[in-house]
């Protein structure tokens, strides 16, 4: 990375820190203000009510709220996000286990949504009025009606329960394989690297009715911002112009419209990686994923302040990491493209 390039990301990354700042204090606001008492969780339906009390003293809920967060902010600057009371684990391990399962979760989905809504975006776009074009409407707006938790059962009734040519929606893997030794978190790959194909397609098989049901849901704005960028690209000027030169087809269509096109279609792919993880949630319920998602949800279930603050800020991160991640490779795709200083 250049010493410009290496300036921008340190300046993103300043501009971010207000940013995160704002979700904690919001995120720990609104965490106070959830119905349910996670004292008389942690104690149980028998306890009386001064063990709640003392239980409420030992997880610091006694105190007024400008003293929790600010005995909140010292624990996050030690790297401590406290401990779920759901769990009884530290929120910081519980995230470093499950963080894996939705990255991979989503990352195979938008593979799958890339693959899908380029190549339709672009063929409806080459071919506007044809069956083609037609096919791409009917999909971008059946992806965009379909309720993500109604696909995702849909698919199981099919694949699993009709033609029994699916596994069962029971997690990451099945009850026959062990997960492989961790090194990237995500099963496919570590079975790979562990030199087990076996369990690295009992996991790939797992995650991929997931990954299509949160790749349909996200194919939709793809397609339909491929298809809007490359007509627009395509009756531009300079291309007429690279046309009348006599240049190939091919080169004119993915060298300087493709290209081109590209710019709007990666600001579109930063919005539809922040929507796959809230549809996540959805998904990882239905298919028992042992994602963050479901984490969250069971977090909010018992008031779970530690993991629900938790959950939210490696949220922020992950999103503030993939749109400055964004920001920069707009250089390596057109360099006409800069940033103000």
């Amino acid at each position: 990375m250049s010493q410009s390039k290496l300036r921008i990301a340190v300046k993103r990354l300043a501009q971010a820190i207000p940013t995160l700042f704002g979700v904690i204090v919001v995120t720990f606001i609104l965490t106070r203000a959830l119905p349910g008492d996670p004292a008389a969780y942690f104690a149980g339906p028998a306890a009386d009510a001064k063990s709640i009390q003392q239980i409420r003293v030992a997880l610091g809920l006694d105190k007024p709220l400008p003293v929790q967060f600010m005995l909140y902010m010292r624990d996050l600057a030690t790297g401590n996000l406290g401990d779920s009371i759901s769990t009884g684990q530290p929120v910081v391990s519980d995230i470093a286990s499950r963080l894996p399962a939705s990255l991979e979760l989503t990352l195979t989905a938008l593979v799958l949504a890339l693959g899908i809504a380029i190549p339709l975006g672009v063929l409806a776009a080459t071919r506007p009025g044809t069956w083609i074009d037609h096919l791409c409407r009917a999909f971008v707006t059946a992806g965009v009606s379909l309720p993500v938790f109604f696909t995702g059962l849909a698919l199981v009734y099919v694949f699993y329960y009709q033609f029994g040519v699916a596994p069962a929606p029971l997690g990451r893997l099945d009850f026959a394989h062990f997960p492989p030794p961790a090194v990237t978190g995500f099963f496919v790959i570590d079975a790979l690297a562990d030199g087990d194909p076996e369990t690295a397609w009992a996991a790939f098989t797992q995650i991929l009715l997931p990954a299509i049901t949160l790749a349909l849901f996200t194919l939709a704005p793809l397609a339909r911002m491929t298809r809007g960028a490359m007509l627009q690209v395509l009756s531009a000027d300079f291309i007429r112009t690279a046309r009348a030169a006599g240049l190939a087809r091919q080169k004119v269509l993915f060298a300087y419209a493709f290209r081109n096109a590209l710019l709007p279609v990666i600001t579109t792919l930063g919005m539809v990686f922040s929507f796959m993880l809230g549809a996540n949630v959805l998904v990882e319920k239905v298919f028992a994923w042992p994602g963050i998602g479901s984490y969250a949800v069971e977090a909010l279930v018992v008031s779970d302040y530690a993991a629900v603050q938790g959950f939210v800020l490696a949220m922020a991160i992950l999103f503030v990491a993939v749109n400055l991640l964004i920001d920069i490779s707009y250089t390596l795709i057109d360099p006409r493209v800069g940033f103000d200083d």
